[in-house]
């Protein structure tokens, strides 16, 4: 009697990576988002890899790893796979205090991001 695996949280051609803490604010991470979405993965891995955005960099491994997802884990065509989904979330944000004059202090907030990353496969049309 062992327990049951848990079900699949995509669908039957379609590969899922996160990344759950990545340093840097969710509207900064959610541009690089917006540039790869609805593209196939090696157009989208080209875009992120000649980026200047910074926070290409982490979005680049996070759809390195969906797509070795896709190859190892569930036997998908790595040829035809495209970016179904790239939804971006907050994360934790660190508070840290910098002293300023007269004896006062201000908050500095340091925010981390979630990057959830779905590819598909896609049938030839």
């Amino acid at each position: 009697m062992s327990k049951q695996a848990a079900p699949r949280k995509v669908g039957e051609k379609e590969a899922l990576a996160v990344a759950t803490q990545i340093r840097g604010s969710a509207q900064k991470l959610n541009l690089v988002a917006g540039l790869i979405r609805g593209r196939s993965a090696a157009e989208a891995m080209n875009i992120l890899a000649f980026s200047k955005k910074a926070m290409a960099v982490d979005a680049r491994k996070v759809l390195a790893s969906a797509i070795a997802n896709a190859e190892n884990n569930h036997n998908l065509d790595v040829d035809a796979l495209v970016v179904a989904e790239a939804s971006v979330g907050k994360s934790i944000t660190m508070k840290r205090f910098a002293t300023r004059g007269r004896g006062k202090s201000t908050r500095i907030l340091k925010p981390f991001s979630r990057l959830r990353i779905v590819v598909r496969e896609q049938e030839e049309a």
